[in-house]
């Protein structure tokens, strides 16, 4: 009969808790795991930066192009020589015994000139040309570790609401445990079977339980706005979460790694360096070509012309034009260049080293991250089967406090138990949840994971 009844209470508040849950949802947006990563990465404020940043990648690979484009510039310059400068022509040339003071120039002069110049040969600007690919490849790879880190916030304070929401389903099915044992007290009390003592210490309980309840509650709204702020989502408005059918999905994926195929080359951090490297080695043989000639042709056309007053030397400006090719052999810049190629070298020989001490650093993560995993699991499977034992105890000791074969103090320590089971379990829940995408970022399969959702 007891045992009917206990369950009955169980039933009760857990239909309770999914009954508000429901009335929850029908007032606001109900969204699945899949359906929360999708939004933000749609609506979370960093792909904007990150879409930005690919524009500017663009951009940046156009003005890169546009020096061995040809450069065109128009000057116009107007001078009024206050003060005309003279220069001195020796008497000796004219057949005078005085020197000459002649002024080359008048007041007013005029100047315009148009300018066209075409690289022919530069080799460290043929060199940079290989990099171009590298920096938009650089841009999309900055945005897809950012859509990782967006999978992976979103899953994690999904999962924290899970295990939230699962406590809360605890404490209310402990809260109608102990309002059923109060009511019970209080007839015993009044019929004097038991003492005001014994009937205050099912109340502290009860008390502290719904001290437990009121945190468990705020934890639960926390979780839900640190999902919201994930997802880039309203945090004045209502979410629901939809977990149905997901737990048997999530024990699926856990049992799908295998770590012989672990590549530290597919995470996208890796293949950043790896972009990192190639851009070095290029930088490097850029600094190289700038010792070798560089070659351009030019083409000029213009007029000048000289007045006593500004209109004049509009009226009397005669034009010219220039066409020609020059030839830059540097030949020594203060082992400036030699330098900046040593400073390149290092930098690149860091980066390799780098790239090598990451591979190394990815497999240690990939296999804590499993190890972490399989213990989880085997937790979680411990933890399980312990609290069904401790609620199956606890509803045998009800059942006997009930019929008085045993005491209060053994009613209360099965029923403290029963609480640290729930606990334990629920620690396990999270930490097996944690680990499992944690095992996902370490794997660089973060995307699949996501795309393997329901």
């Amino acid at each position: 009969m007891m045992e009917k009844i206990w369950m009955v209470i169980r039933s009760t508040s857990l239909l309770a808790f999914f009954i508000s849950a429901t009335i929850l949802e029908a007032q606001s947006q109900s969204m699945s795991l899949k359906e929360c990563i999708e939004y933000g990465l749609e609506n979370h404020r960093s792909n904007k930066i990150y879409t930005n940043d690919l524009h500017a990648a663009e951009a940046k690979i156009q003005q890169g192009k546009s020096a061995y484009l040809p450069q065109v510039s128009i000057n116009g310059e107007i001078d009024d020589n206050l003060k005309v400068q003279t220069s001195v022509i020796p008497g000796s040339i004219v057949g005078s015994d005085q020197d000459m003071r002649v002024a080359f120039t008048k007041q007013f002069s005029t100047n315009i000139t148009a300018q066209v110049e075409q690289t022919i040969f530069d080799q460290s600007l043929i060199t940079s040309f290989k990099a171009y690919r590298y920096t938009r490849q650089e841009a999309e790879l900055n945005k897809e570790l950012n859509d990782e880190s967006i999978i992976y916030n979103v899953v994690t304070a999904y999962y924290h609401v899970l295990v939230s929401r699962e406590q809360l389903a605890f404490l209310s099915e402990n809260i109608e445990i102990y309002k059923k044992q109060m009511a019970i007290a209080d007839l015993r009390v009044a019929k004097g079977v038991m003492t005001e003592v014994d009937q205050n210490r099912i109340k502290v309980n009860y008390h502290n339980t719904l001290s437990q309840l009121n945190v468990a509650e705020n934890t639960l709204t926390f979780s839900e706005n640190q999902l919201k702020n994930y997802m880039g989502f309203p945090l004045a408005d209502q979410i629901q979460i939809d977990s149905i059918a997901l737990s048997e999905k999530i024990f699926d994926l856990a049992a799908q790694h295998d770590k012989t195929a672990f590549n530290s080359e597919v995470r996208t951090d890796f293949k950043l360096s790896q972009v990192n490297v190639s851009l070095l080695e290029i930088d490097e043989k850029r600094l190289r070509a700038q010792a070798l000639p560089q070659l351009k042709a030019f083409g000029r056309y213009g007029g000048v012309g000289f007045g006593d007053n500004l209109s004049e030397s509009f009226s009397t400006i005669a034009d010219f034009a220039t066409v020609g090719v020059k030839l830059n052999i540097p030949i020594f810049t203060g082992f400036n260049r030699v330098s900046q190629v040593k400073q390149a070298q290092f930098s690149l020989q860091n980066a390799k080293e780098n790239l090598e001490l990451q591979k190394e650093n990815f497999a240690l993560e990939y296999e804590n991250s499993h190890n972490k995993l399989v213990q989880s699991r085997a937790n979680l499977d411990n933890d399980d089967r312990t609290l069904e034992l401790s609620r199956s105890v606890f509803q045998s000791t009800d059942l006997q406090y009930e019929k008085g074969v045993v005491g209060l103090t053994d009613w209360l320590d099965t029923q403290r138990s029963l609480r640290d089971s729930q606990s334990s379990y629920l620690t396990s829940l999270f930490s097996f949840y944690e680990s499992l995408v944690e095992l996902e970022k370490a794997n660089g399969t973060l995307k699949n994971f996501y795309n393997s959702l329901q």
